[in-house]
Protein backbone atom coordinates (compact mmCIF):
# COMPACT_ATOMS: atom_id res chain seq x y z
CA UNK A 1 0.00 0.00 0.00
CA UNK A 2 2.96 2.15 0.73
CA UNK A 3 4.62 1.59 -2.14
CA UNK A 4 1.94 2.06 -4.47
CA UNK A 5 0.79 5.90 -2.91
CA UNK A 6 5.10 6.75 -3.30
CA UNK A 7 4.72 5.20 -7.06
CA UNK A 8 4.02 8.20 -8.66
CA UNK A 9 6.53 10.15 -6.37
CA UNK A 10 9.43 8.12 -8.05
CA UNK A 11 8.05 8.45 -11.49
CA UNK A 12 10.61 11.43 -13.22
CA UNK A 13 8.26 12.44 -16.27
CA UNK A 14 5.44 13.38 -13.75
CA UNK A 15 7.86 14.69 -11.44
CA UNK A 16 8.68 16.72 -14.66
CA UNK A 17 5.74 18.06 -14.94
CA UNK A 18 5.15 18.84 -11.85
CA UNK A 19 8.45 21.00 -11.57
CA UNK A 20 7.00 22.49 -14.81
CA UNK A 21 3.81 23.40 -13.69
CA UNK A 22 5.18 24.53 -10.05
CA UNK A 23 7.97 26.60 -10.98
CA UNK A 24 6.06 28.86 -14.02
CA UNK A 25 2.75 28.55 -11.03
CA UNK A 26 5.36 30.96 -8.87
CA UNK A 27 7.00 32.26 -11.47
CA UNK A 28 3.75 34.06 -12.30
CA UNK A 29 2.73 38.27 -11.33
CA UNK A 30 -0.33 38.27 -12.46
CA UNK A 31 -0.15 40.63 -15.36
CA UNK A 32 0.02 40.50 -18.81
CA UNK A 33 3.32 41.68 -18.72
CA UNK A 34 3.46 43.91 -22.21
CA UNK A 35 1.02 46.22 -23.87
CA UNK A 36 1.41 44.19 -26.49
CA UNK A 37 -0.33 41.11 -25.19
CA UNK A 38 -2.41 43.54 -23.54
CA UNK A 39 -3.87 44.46 -26.79
CA UNK A 40 -4.21 40.22 -28.21
CA UNK A 41 -6.41 39.74 -24.99
CA UNK A 42 -8.76 42.70 -25.85
CA UNK A 43 -8.62 41.51 -29.69
CA UNK A 44 -9.96 37.99 -27.92
CA UNK A 45 -12.17 39.88 -26.00
CA UNK A 46 -13.84 42.05 -29.14
CA UNK A 47 -14.51 38.46 -31.05
CA UNK A 48 -17.10 37.23 -28.50
CA UNK A 49 -18.50 40.90 -26.70
CA UNK A 50 -19.32 43.98 -27.99
CA UNK A 51 -15.90 45.86 -27.25
CA UNK A 52 -13.72 46.95 -30.07
CA UNK A 53 -10.45 45.35 -30.70
CA UNK A 54 -9.03 48.61 -30.06
CA UNK A 55 -10.26 51.19 -28.18
CA UNK A 56 -10.59 55.03 -29.76
CA UNK A 57 -8.77 56.76 -27.34
CA UNK A 58 -5.41 54.48 -27.86
CA UNK A 59 -5.20 56.02 -31.49
CA UNK A 60 -2.74 56.79 -32.42
CA UNK A 61 -0.37 55.37 -29.75
CA UNK A 62 -1.66 51.66 -31.21
CA UNK A 63 -4.05 51.15 -33.93
CA UNK A 64 -4.28 51.08 -37.52
CA UNK A 65 -7.39 51.99 -39.52
CA UNK A 66 -9.15 49.20 -41.88
CA UNK A 67 -12.46 48.12 -43.10
CA UNK A 68 -15.26 51.05 -42.65
CA UNK A 69 -12.42 53.04 -40.75
CA UNK A 70 -12.55 50.77 -37.57
CA UNK A 71 -9.65 50.59 -35.56
CA UNK A 72 -7.93 47.34 -35.35
CA UNK A 73 -4.11 46.01 -33.95
CA UNK A 74 -1.82 44.89 -36.14
CA UNK A 75 -0.94 41.59 -35.07
CA UNK A 76 -1.92 37.95 -36.12
CA UNK A 77 -4.82 35.64 -34.52
CA UNK A 78 -3.23 33.31 -33.16
CA UNK A 79 -2.60 34.41 -29.48
CA UNK A 80 -5.91 36.36 -29.52
CA UNK A 81 -7.45 32.46 -30.34
CA UNK A 82 -5.36 30.67 -27.79
CA UNK A 83 -6.37 33.22 -25.63
CA UNK A 84 -10.25 33.66 -26.17
CA UNK A 85 -11.04 30.48 -23.77
CA UNK A 86 -9.32 31.86 -20.71
CA UNK A 87 -10.76 35.12 -21.65
CA UNK A 88 -14.13 33.83 -21.38
CA UNK A 89 -14.04 31.87 -17.99
CA UNK A 90 -11.57 35.05 -16.46
CA UNK A 91 -14.25 38.02 -17.37
CA UNK A 92 -17.04 35.61 -15.89
CA UNK A 93 -15.09 34.66 -12.56
CA UNK A 94 -14.43 38.67 -12.89
CA UNK A 95 -18.18 39.14 -12.34
CA UNK A 96 -18.85 36.92 -9.46
CA UNK A 97 -20.03 39.29 -5.99
CA UNK A 98 -16.89 38.48 -4.23
CA UNK A 99 -14.59 40.57 -6.60
CA UNK A 100 -17.14 43.49 -6.78
CA UNK A 101 -15.07 45.98 -4.63
CA UNK A 102 -11.65 45.09 -6.29
CA UNK A 103 -13.45 46.02 -10.06
CA UNK A 104 -10.72 46.51 -12.81
CA UNK A 105 -7.74 47.05 -10.49
CA UNK A 106 -4.53 45.60 -11.99
CA UNK A 107 -3.63 43.22 -12.35
CA UNK A 108 -7.35 42.60 -13.00
CA UNK A 109 -9.27 39.05 -11.71
CA UNK A 110 -9.23 38.14 -15.77
CA UNK A 111 -5.75 38.69 -16.06
CA UNK A 112 -4.67 37.12 -13.33
CA UNK A 113 -6.37 33.96 -14.61
CA UNK A 114 -5.73 33.97 -18.08
CA UNK A 115 -1.77 34.25 -17.14
CA UNK A 116 -2.53 31.63 -14.60
CA UNK A 117 -4.04 29.07 -16.80
CA UNK A 118 -2.35 29.91 -20.06
CA UNK A 119 1.95 29.87 -18.92
CA UNK A 120 1.47 26.85 -16.87
CA UNK A 121 -0.19 24.97 -19.62
CA UNK A 122 2.52 25.98 -22.47
CA UNK A 123 4.92 25.32 -20.07
CA UNK A 124 3.80 21.83 -19.48
CA UNK A 125 3.37 20.92 -22.57
CA UNK A 126 6.62 22.16 -24.13
CA UNK A 127 8.67 20.38 -21.19
CA UNK A 128 6.31 16.99 -22.58
CA UNK A 129 6.86 17.56 -26.23
CA UNK A 130 10.35 18.42 -25.52
CA UNK A 131 11.23 15.04 -23.44
CA UNK A 132 9.41 13.58 -26.63
CA UNK A 133 11.42 15.20 -29.26
CA UNK A 134 14.88 14.27 -27.07
CA UNK A 135 13.73 10.56 -26.96
CA UNK A 136 12.93 10.52 -30.52
CA UNK A 137 16.98 11.76 -30.78
CA UNK A 138 18.17 8.88 -29.12
CA UNK A 139 18.77 10.35 -25.60
CA UNK A 140 18.04 8.34 -22.99
CA UNK A 141 14.89 9.33 -20.47
CA UNK A 142 17.12 10.63 -18.09
CA UNK A 143 19.01 13.20 -20.45
CA UNK A 144 15.45 14.16 -22.41
CA UNK A 145 14.32 15.43 -18.79
CA UNK A 146 17.33 17.53 -18.05
CA UNK A 147 17.16 18.71 -21.77
CA UNK A 148 13.59 19.93 -20.79
CA UNK A 149 14.63 21.02 -17.76
CA UNK A 150 17.09 23.49 -19.27
CA UNK A 151 14.84 24.61 -21.78
CA UNK A 152 12.12 25.83 -19.39
CA UNK A 153 14.33 27.07 -16.46
CA UNK A 154 17.71 27.91 -18.20
CA UNK A 155 16.74 29.85 -21.38
CA UNK A 156 14.54 32.78 -21.97
CA UNK A 157 11.18 30.55 -21.77
CA UNK A 158 11.47 30.96 -18.47
CA UNK A 159 11.14 34.73 -18.71
CA UNK A 160 8.45 34.86 -21.21
CA UNK A 161 6.55 32.16 -18.80
CA UNK A 162 5.74 35.48 -17.10
CA UNK A 163 6.05 38.16 -19.74
CA UNK A 164 3.38 36.42 -21.68
CA UNK A 165 4.20 37.44 -24.98
CA UNK A 166 3.64 35.39 -28.32
CA UNK A 167 7.19 32.97 -28.13
CA UNK A 168 6.81 30.32 -25.78
CA UNK A 169 3.53 29.41 -27.58
CA UNK A 170 5.81 29.85 -30.73
CA UNK A 171 7.99 27.27 -29.22
CA UNK A 172 5.81 24.93 -28.23
CA UNK A 173 4.23 24.93 -32.11
CA UNK A 174 7.74 24.73 -33.42
CA UNK A 175 8.73 21.46 -31.41
CA UNK A 176 5.72 20.11 -31.82
CA UNK A 177 6.07 20.72 -36.01
CA UNK A 178 9.38 19.20 -35.61
CA UNK A 179 8.51 16.28 -33.54
CA UNK A 180 5.75 14.94 -35.41
CA UNK A 181 7.44 15.11 -38.52
CA UNK A 182 10.35 13.84 -37.51
CA UNK A 183 7.47 10.73 -36.44
CA UNK A 184 6.39 10.92 -39.63
CA UNK A 185 10.07 10.18 -41.55
CA UNK A 186 11.24 7.37 -39.08
CA UNK A 187 7.35 5.40 -39.36
CA UNK A 188 5.44 6.63 -42.99
CA UNK A 189 2.89 7.70 -40.03
CA UNK A 190 0.89 10.21 -42.22
CA UNK A 191 -1.33 11.24 -39.09
CA UNK A 192 1.98 12.56 -37.35
CA UNK A 193 2.88 14.65 -40.70
CA UNK A 194 -0.55 16.12 -40.25
CA UNK A 195 -0.19 17.14 -36.62
CA UNK A 196 2.97 18.45 -37.13
CA UNK A 197 2.02 20.45 -40.23
CA UNK A 198 -1.10 21.56 -38.44
CA UNK A 199 1.32 23.06 -35.69
CA UNK A 200 3.30 24.87 -38.42
CA UNK A 201 0.45 25.73 -39.59
CA UNK A 202 -0.77 27.48 -36.33
CA UNK A 203 2.15 29.85 -36.14
CA UNK A 204 1.59 30.82 -39.55
CA UNK A 205 -1.62 32.15 -37.91
CA UNK A 206 0.27 33.28 -34.25
CA UNK A 207 2.86 35.66 -36.42
CA UNK A 208 3.81 35.54 -40.33
CA UNK A 209 7.27 35.28 -39.65
CA UNK A 210 7.02 31.66 -38.78
CA UNK A 211 7.34 30.69 -42.05
CA UNK A 212 11.07 30.44 -41.32
CA UNK A 213 9.77 27.67 -38.98
CA UNK A 214 7.50 25.99 -41.57
CA UNK A 215 10.80 25.94 -44.11
CA UNK A 216 13.47 25.31 -41.52
CA UNK A 217 11.14 21.92 -40.55
CA UNK A 218 11.57 20.70 -43.91
CA UNK A 219 15.21 21.55 -43.86
CA UNK A 220 15.72 18.98 -40.89
CA UNK A 221 13.94 16.19 -42.09
CA UNK A 222 16.16 16.72 -45.63
CA UNK A 223 19.14 17.07 -43.50
CA UNK A 224 18.38 13.75 -42.04
CA UNK A 225 18.14 11.96 -45.17
CA UNK A 226 21.66 13.53 -46.16
CA UNK A 227 23.37 12.55 -43.57
CA UNK A 228 22.52 9.53 -43.81
CA UNK A 229 23.79 9.13 -46.98
CA UNK A 230 19.88 8.61 -48.55
CA UNK A 231 20.30 8.36 -52.21
CA UNK A 232 18.67 11.43 -54.42
CA UNK A 233 15.90 8.74 -55.36
CA UNK A 234 14.53 8.43 -51.90
CA UNK A 235 14.83 11.65 -50.78
CA UNK A 236 12.62 12.60 -53.72
CA UNK A 237 9.85 9.89 -52.79
CA UNK A 238 9.94 11.45 -49.23
CA UNK A 239 9.83 14.62 -50.14
CA UNK A 240 6.35 14.24 -52.87
CA UNK A 241 4.96 12.29 -49.61
CA UNK A 242 5.77 15.28 -47.38
CA UNK A 243 4.17 18.02 -50.00
CA UNK A 244 0.89 15.87 -50.59
CA UNK A 245 0.49 16.23 -46.98
CA UNK A 246 2.14 19.19 -45.20
CA UNK A 247 1.90 21.70 -48.38
CA UNK A 248 -2.25 21.61 -48.49
CA UNK A 249 -2.23 22.07 -44.89
CA UNK A 250 0.22 25.09 -44.86
CA UNK A 251 -1.93 26.11 -47.54
CA UNK A 252 -5.32 26.21 -45.32
CA UNK A 253 -3.87 27.86 -42.79
CA UNK A 254 -1.88 30.73 -44.86
CA UNK A 255 -5.45 30.85 -46.52
CA UNK A 256 -7.17 31.59 -42.98
CA UNK A 257 -4.27 34.35 -42.21
CA UNK A 258 -5.35 35.80 -45.47
CA UNK A 259 -9.23 36.06 -44.43
CA UNK A 260 -8.45 37.27 -41.34
CA UNK A 261 -6.68 40.39 -43.30
CA UNK A 262 -9.19 40.73 -45.92
CA UNK A 263 -11.80 41.12 -43.06
CA UNK A 264 -10.05 43.53 -40.92
CA UNK A 265 -8.26 45.56 -44.54
CA UNK A 266 -10.00 44.58 -47.09
CA UNK A 267 -7.17 43.14 -48.75
CA UNK A 268 -5.89 39.47 -49.37
CA UNK A 269 -2.04 40.54 -50.49
CA UNK A 270 -1.05 42.77 -48.09
CA UNK A 271 0.89 42.50 -44.04
CA UNK A 272 0.08 44.99 -40.90
CA UNK A 273 3.56 46.39 -41.52
CA UNK A 274 1.71 48.16 -44.47
CA UNK A 275 -0.59 49.69 -42.75
CA UNK A 276 1.15 50.41 -39.50
CA UNK A 277 3.51 52.48 -42.08
CA UNK A 278 1.02 54.02 -43.98
CA UNK A 279 -0.36 55.02 -40.51
CA UNK A 280 2.93 56.05 -39.03
CA UNK A 281 4.19 58.26 -42.10
CA UNK A 282 0.67 60.11 -41.77
CA UNK A 283 1.97 61.01 -37.86
CA UNK A 284 5.36 61.71 -38.52
CA UNK A 285 6.27 62.42 -42.95
CA UNK A 286 9.99 62.75 -41.72
CA UNK A 287 10.02 58.83 -41.48
CA UNK A 288 13.12 57.87 -43.84
CA UNK A 289 11.91 56.29 -46.95
CA UNK A 290 12.87 52.93 -46.18
CA UNK A 291 11.06 53.20 -43.07
CA UNK A 292 10.46 50.41 -41.28
CA UNK A 293 13.27 48.99 -42.75
CA UNK A 294 15.61 51.77 -42.54
CA UNK A 295 18.51 49.88 -40.06
CA UNK A 296 21.26 49.17 -41.92
CA UNK A 297 22.09 45.51 -41.73
CA UNK A 298 25.38 45.40 -39.89
CA UNK A 299 23.78 46.99 -36.97
CA UNK A 300 20.70 45.08 -36.89
CA UNK A 301 22.50 41.80 -37.95
CA UNK A 302 25.85 42.31 -35.48
CA UNK A 303 22.89 43.67 -32.37
CA UNK A 304 21.73 40.26 -31.44
CA UNK A 305 25.57 38.87 -31.17
CA UNK A 306 27.44 41.62 -29.68
CA UNK A 307 25.39 44.45 -28.00
CA UNK A 308 24.99 44.48 -24.29
CA UNK A 309 21.89 45.23 -24.04
CA UNK A 310 20.43 42.73 -26.21
CA UNK A 311 23.27 39.83 -27.32
CA UNK A 312 21.89 36.96 -27.17
CA UNK A 313 24.81 35.32 -25.61
CA UNK A 314 24.08 37.46 -22.37
CA UNK A 315 20.64 36.43 -21.89
CA UNK A 316 20.98 32.75 -23.14
CA UNK A 317 24.39 31.33 -22.72
CA UNK A 318 23.54 28.03 -22.85
CA UNK A 319 23.85 29.31 -26.45
CA UNK A 320 27.76 29.50 -25.83
CA UNK A 321 27.87 25.33 -24.47
CA UNK A 322 25.81 24.19 -27.57
CA UNK A 323 28.11 25.45 -29.93
CA UNK A 324 31.31 24.55 -28.31
CA UNK A 325 29.52 21.13 -27.80
CA UNK A 326 28.73 20.74 -31.35
CA UNK A 327 31.96 21.54 -32.73
CA UNK A 328 33.70 19.59 -29.99
CA UNK A 329 31.37 16.15 -30.62
CA UNK A 330 30.20 16.66 -34.83
CA UNK A 331 31.92 13.18 -35.63
CA UNK A 332 30.49 11.45 -32.55
CA UNK A 333 26.70 12.44 -33.38
CA UNK A 334 23.85 10.49 -34.68
CA UNK A 335 22.87 11.86 -38.17
CA UNK A 336 19.44 12.88 -36.54
CA UNK A 337 21.17 15.08 -33.84
CA UNK A 338 23.46 16.44 -36.73
CA UNK A 339 20.53 17.82 -38.64
CA UNK A 340 18.27 19.47 -35.53
CA UNK A 341 21.63 21.01 -34.37
CA UNK A 342 22.06 22.19 -38.22
CA UNK A 343 18.76 23.20 -38.32
CA UNK A 344 18.27 24.89 -35.42
CA UNK A 345 21.09 27.60 -35.73
CA UNK A 346 20.00 28.49 -39.22
CA UNK A 347 16.81 29.05 -37.74
CA UNK A 348 18.23 31.22 -35.27
CA UNK A 349 20.20 32.79 -37.87
CA UNK A 350 17.46 33.62 -40.47
CA UNK A 351 15.59 35.08 -37.17
CA UNK A 352 18.86 37.79 -36.80
CA UNK A 353 18.86 38.31 -41.00
CA UNK A 354 15.11 38.51 -40.91
CA UNK A 355 14.50 41.33 -38.62
CA UNK A 356 18.43 42.75 -39.38
CA UNK A 357 16.77 45.98 -40.96
CA UNK A 358 13.71 46.22 -39.12
CA UNK A 359 13.62 49.61 -37.49
CA UNK A 360 13.18 48.08 -33.97
CA UNK A 361 15.28 44.84 -34.72
CA UNK A 362 15.76 44.94 -30.67
CA UNK A 363 12.51 43.47 -30.77
CA UNK A 364 11.87 47.15 -28.57
CA UNK A 365 10.51 46.77 -24.83
CA UNK A 366 11.51 42.82 -23.94
CA UNK A 367 13.77 41.06 -22.25
CA UNK A 368 16.58 40.05 -24.42
CA UNK A 369 15.58 40.42 -28.33
CA UNK A 370 12.75 38.53 -28.19
CA UNK A 371 12.72 38.43 -32.30
CA UNK A 372 15.42 35.82 -32.35
CA UNK A 373 15.11 34.58 -28.28
CA UNK A 374 12.67 31.51 -29.33
CA UNK A 375 15.41 30.30 -32.04
CA UNK A 376 18.05 30.98 -29.37
CA UNK A 377 16.50 28.46 -27.14
CA UNK A 378 15.70 26.12 -29.55
CA UNK A 379 19.53 25.83 -30.38
CA UNK A 380 20.56 26.29 -26.56
CA UNK A 381 18.58 23.35 -24.85
CA UNK A 382 19.99 20.55 -26.77
CA UNK A 383 23.69 21.37 -25.21
CA UNK A 384 22.47 20.08 -21.44
CA UNK A 385 21.73 16.51 -23.17
CA UNK A 386 25.00 16.59 -24.80
CA UNK A 387 26.50 17.46 -22.13
CA UNK A 388 25.54 14.19 -20.11
CA UNK A 389 26.00 11.75 -22.94
CA UNK A 390 29.33 12.84 -23.66
CA UNK A 391 31.10 13.50 -20.21
CA UNK A 392 33.89 11.25 -20.28
CA UNK A 393 35.15 12.01 -23.76
CA UNK A 394 34.90 15.94 -22.78
CA UNK A 395 37.04 15.33 -19.84
CA UNK A 396 36.76 17.16 -16.76
CA UNK A 397 37.51 20.32 -17.84
CA UNK A 398 35.05 21.06 -20.17
CA UNK A 399 32.28 19.61 -17.95
CA UNK A 400 33.08 21.75 -15.20
CA UNK A 401 32.80 24.38 -17.17
CA UNK A 402 29.33 23.38 -18.88
CA UNK A 403 28.18 22.63 -15.63
CA UNK A 404 29.10 26.16 -14.55
CA UNK A 405 27.16 27.78 -17.79
CA UNK A 406 24.49 26.19 -16.61
CA UNK A 407 24.39 27.93 -13.38
CA UNK A 408 24.74 30.95 -14.51
CA UNK A 409 22.07 30.31 -16.92
CA UNK A 410 19.11 29.42 -14.44
CA UNK A 411 20.66 32.14 -12.45
CA UNK A 412 19.93 34.83 -15.08
CA UNK A 413 16.81 33.24 -15.80
CA UNK A 414 15.59 33.45 -12.15
CA UNK A 415 16.94 37.04 -12.05
CA UNK A 416 14.31 38.12 -15.51
CA UNK A 417 11.60 37.37 -12.99
CA UNK A 418 13.10 39.54 -10.36
CA UNK A 419 11.34 43.21 -11.29
CA UNK A 420 8.64 44.16 -14.73
CA UNK A 421 11.26 44.33 -18.06
CA UNK A 422 10.62 48.03 -18.10
CA UNK A 423 13.05 48.80 -15.11
CA UNK A 424 15.85 48.88 -17.04
CA UNK A 425 14.47 50.05 -20.13
CA UNK A 426 13.93 53.60 -18.05
CA UNK A 427 17.32 53.39 -16.22
CA UNK A 428 18.88 53.23 -19.71
CA UNK A 429 17.47 56.61 -20.24
CA UNK A 430 19.67 58.07 -17.81
CA UNK A 431 22.90 55.38 -18.10
CA UNK A 432 22.98 55.42 -21.83
CA UNK A 433 25.01 52.76 -24.09
CA UNK A 434 26.26 50.67 -24.18
CA UNK A 435 25.10 49.43 -20.80
CA UNK A 436 25.01 45.44 -19.73
CA UNK A 437 21.46 45.00 -19.04
CA UNK A 438 21.83 41.23 -17.38
CA UNK A 439 24.38 43.06 -14.86
CA UNK A 440 22.21 45.36 -14.34
CA UNK A 441 19.22 43.12 -13.79
CA UNK A 442 22.08 41.73 -10.24
CA UNK A 443 22.46 45.34 -9.34
CA UNK A 444 19.10 46.06 -9.19
CA UNK A 445 17.74 43.05 -7.16
CA UNK A 446 20.88 43.55 -4.99
CA UNK A 447 19.94 47.43 -4.57
CA UNK A 448 16.28 46.82 -3.74
CA UNK A 449 16.58 43.89 -1.17
CA UNK A 450 18.88 46.39 0.63
CA UNK A 451 17.09 49.51 0.30
CA UNK A 452 19.96 51.00 -1.72
CA UNK A 453 17.68 52.10 -5.08
CA UNK A 454 18.30 55.92 -4.25
CA UNK A 455 21.54 55.82 -2.51
CA UNK A 456 23.00 53.99 -5.71
CA UNK A 457 21.32 56.27 -8.40
CA UNK A 458 18.76 53.59 -9.82
CA UNK A 459 15.67 55.37 -9.80
CA UNK A 460 14.86 57.27 -12.85
CA UNK A 461 12.83 60.47 -12.55
CA UNK A 462 10.91 59.16 -15.83
CA UNK A 463 9.76 55.90 -13.73
CA UNK A 464 7.50 58.60 -11.78
CA UNK A 465 5.94 59.90 -14.48
CA UNK A 466 3.34 57.16 -15.37
CA UNK A 467 1.73 56.40 -11.84
CA UNK A 468 1.22 52.73 -13.34
CA UNK A 469 4.75 52.22 -14.28
CA UNK A 470 5.99 53.55 -11.12
CA UNK A 471 3.92 50.72 -9.02
CA UNK A 472 5.01 48.30 -11.17
CA UNK A 473 8.43 48.80 -11.41
CA UNK A 474 8.79 49.27 -7.55
CA UNK A 475 8.18 45.69 -5.69
CA UNK A 476 9.21 42.24 -7.02
CA UNK A 477 7.60 41.10 -9.75
CA UNK A 478 5.30 38.14 -8.12
CA UNK A 479 1.83 38.00 -7.34
CA UNK A 480 1.51 38.76 -3.53
CA UNK A 481 4.00 41.54 -3.99
CA UNK A 482 2.12 43.10 -6.55
CA UNK A 483 -1.14 42.70 -4.75
CA UNK A 484 0.53 44.23 -1.63
CA UNK A 485 2.07 47.17 -3.36
CA UNK A 486 -0.92 47.99 -5.61
CA UNK A 487 -2.95 48.46 -2.11
CA UNK A 488 -6.62 47.64 -3.21
CA UNK A 489 -7.20 43.93 -2.86
CA UNK A 490 -8.07 43.27 0.93
CA UNK A 491 -5.06 42.22 3.36
CA UNK A 492 -6.38 38.99 4.13
CA UNK A 493 -6.51 37.87 0.23
CA UNK A 494 -2.97 39.17 0.45
CA UNK A 495 -1.80 37.17 3.27
CA UNK A 496 -3.81 33.98 1.84
CA UNK A 497 -2.29 34.44 -1.15
CA UNK A 498 1.60 34.73 -0.18
CA UNK A 499 1.04 32.03 1.99
CA UNK A 500 -0.18 29.95 -1.26
CA UNK A 501 2.55 31.24 -3.05
CA UNK A 502 5.37 30.22 -0.19
CA UNK A 503 4.03 27.12 0.23
CA UNK A 504 4.31 26.48 -3.90
CA UNK A 505 8.31 27.57 -3.70
CA UNK A 506 8.28 25.13 -1.06
CA UNK A 507 6.84 22.06 -3.08
CA UNK A 508 8.58 23.55 -5.85
CA UNK A 509 12.21 23.24 -4.40
CA UNK A 510 10.48 19.56 -3.11
CA UNK A 511 9.57 18.35 -6.31
CA UNK A 512 12.80 19.13 -8.13
CA UNK A 513 14.86 18.22 -5.32
CA UNK A 514 13.66 14.43 -5.72
CA UNK A 515 13.77 14.54 -9.27
CA UNK A 516 17.33 15.39 -9.13
CA UNK A 517 17.64 12.80 -6.63
CA UNK A 518 16.36 9.92 -9.48
CA UNK A 519 18.37 11.44 -11.92
CA UNK A 520 21.31 10.70 -9.86
CA UNK A 521 20.03 7.61 -9.22
CA UNK A 522 19.20 6.26 -12.01
CA UNK A 523 22.98 7.55 -13.35
CA UNK A 524 24.64 5.68 -10.72
CA UNK A 525 22.29 2.23 -12.19
CA UNK A 526 23.61 2.54 -15.71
Amino acid sequence: MYTHSRRWFDDPLILLGLVVCLGTFVAQSGELGSADTMHRLQTAHSFWTSEPPVFPQEYPEFGVHGRGGKLYDWYGIGQPLLLLPTDIVGTWISRLPIFSNYGDTDPTVRDIFVTYTTNILISLLTALICFRFLRQLEFTSRESIAGALALIFCTTHLHYSQNMMENNYIMLLALIGFSYQYEWLREGNRRALLIGSAAFGLNLLTRLTTGLEVSIGGVFLLLVLCFERRSFRSMWQSFLSYAKIAFPVYGVFFLLDRLYQFHRFGNFFNTYVHYFTIEHRLQDPTLPAKYPWETPFHVGFLGPLITPEKSIFLFDPLIILAIVLAVWLWKRLLPEVKAYIAASFLLLLGYICLYARYTVWSGDFAWGDRYVSTAAEMAAFISVPLLLRFRKELGKVVWTAGLALIAISAVIQVASLAFWLSLEIYQLETLGHPTFVVLLRFKNIIAFALGKMDAWGLNNQAMTQDPWDYVHITTWNFLPFVLQRVGEAPAWVVEIISLIWGFAVAAFAAAAWRLLSLLRLRKAQM
